[in-house]
């Protein structure tokens, strides 16, 4: 929907008619609300601005701010720094199960989604001693850390933070597709981890990257991939969006109940 057509279809919902009751704001606040659950306003649409919706409606500025700020608060709209105010994109929730060792890209590819990856940091050093032993590792072997925030359909959903031994990637392995396969094609499947499950706030700039706000809930996931020999593979730590998953598992009654 243009801007003409939604300061038209604003107009004709009778913002001031008799049977609307409440403050303007809020009756504003309703009408676009219903634009958006109709789908005349699709997720990702820019409004315009306070002044101009303004001006247009032949309402106060204030009436605007406040309509924007009650449908930010309630997640319908999002404000995005030098750009705007826009309807939220909505997120679909994933089930994501806690008893089976697959990647990021093979759990989104299973549900008929694109996976992809865009490198945050990227580099090659030797690891900090903690490191050394969680991974195994001698005092002259080198790691590679790599960031990225993943994606689904171009959907920011987690940022991950991966530390792999080279010597089981090598310096030059590929940064946006599965971590998992360029492992498993060097010959290092991973067939187990151990997983830590918290539940955290994002602070401003992780929140930034995936395109939420600061504060919001997240779960950081710490995960230890081993090889058959026991090997540790693999050490990552990732945020993803509290509002995109939910983590379930199977419990089963044990045999002392």
């Amino acid at each position: 929907m243009d801007k003409t057509n939604l300061i038209a279809e604003l107009g004709s919902r009778g913002l001031r008619g008799e049977a609307m009751s409440g403050p303007l704001y809020k009756r504003l606040a309703l009408a676009l609300t219903g634009l958006i659950e109709e789908g005349l306003l699709k997720p990702g649409a820019a409004l315009p601005p306070e002044r101009e919706l303004a001006e247009a409606l032949q309402v106060g500025r204030v009436t605007v701010r406040t309509a924007y700020r009650d449908l930010m608060s309630a997640g319908a709209l999002e404000s995005r720094h030098g750009s705007g105010t826009f309807v939220s994109q909505r997120v679909e929730r994933i089930e994501q199960s806690l008893w089976r060792l697959s990647s990021f890209s093979a759990d989104m590819r299973s549900r008929g989604r694109t996976p992809s990856a865009r490198v945050l940091s990227r580099s090659v050093a030797r690891p900090a001693p903690e490191e050394s032993f969680l991974l195994g590792l001698g005092a002259d072997e080198t790691v590679l850390r790599l960031d990225r925030l993943r994606l689904a359909d171009g959907l920011p959903l987690a940022i991950e933070r991966a530390l792999i031994p080279t010597k089981f990637l090598g310096v030059d392995a590929a940064d946006t597709g599965s971590l998992y396969d360029a492992l498993t094609e060097n010959g290092f499947r991973p067939v187990r981890a151990l997983q830590r499950l918290t539940a955290v706030t994002l602070d401003a700039s992780s929140a930034a990257v995936l395109n939420v706000k600061a504060g919001a809930p997240a779960l950081l996931i710490e995960r230890v991939s081993r090889l058959e020999d026991d090997r540790v593979v693999e050490y990552t730590r990732s945020h993803y969006r509290g509002d995109a998953y939910d983590f379930v598992t199977e419990l089963k009654v044990g045999d002392d109940l």
